[in-house]
């Protein structure tokens, strides 16, 4: 019987422990696909970024061109991104700009993430592997062009 508030106690916690990461993704609203983009960056103060991107909707995948650029960057990377797009309704809704706040730091290899979100409400929650040697702290964004 002693044992008994230690036991609820620490079935609390894990509870708490597991259900944490549900919440997180709830905050950014409901997954609806997979993306996997491969992008190059070459900087010398303002970046620019290109590449594609693979996102799996509704067991169909969609490919894009992807471009954009950061506001501070010196450096160039190679990037490989893969995440769950959150909120999308309308693969239509994929196509335009996201805005991201972010920074990278890569010698060699290097890990990264980010969160962008466009003016339909997607998200995108991304982790990165890089390869290069690149400096970057700033506001950015991509644009996804789909190809037909």
């Amino acid at each position: 019987m002693r044992f008994t508030p230690f036991a609820v106690a620490a079935t609390l916690s894990a509870a708490t422990y597991l259900a944490a990461p549900a919440m997180a993704a709830d905050a950014l609203g409901t997954p609806s696909a997979t993306l996997t983009i491969k992008t190059k960056s070459a900087d010398v103060g303002v970046g620019y970024t290109w590449g594609d991107a693979r996102v799996t909707f509704h067991k169909k995948v969609y490919h894009y061109k992807v471009t954009g650029g950061e506001i501070a960057a010196v450096g160039f990377s190679e990037l490989v991104s893969k995440g769950t797009v959150y909120n999308l309704h309308n693969i239509a809704d994929m196509e335009g700009s996201f805005a991201v706040t972010s920074g990278e730091a890569t010698l060699g290899e290097g890990l990264g993430g980010a969160l962008l979100e466009n003016k339909h409400g997607v998200r995108l929650k991304l982790e990165s592997d890089a390869k290069g040697a690149r400096l970057s702290a700033g506001a950015g964004g991509l644009t996804f062009e789909r190809l037909k």
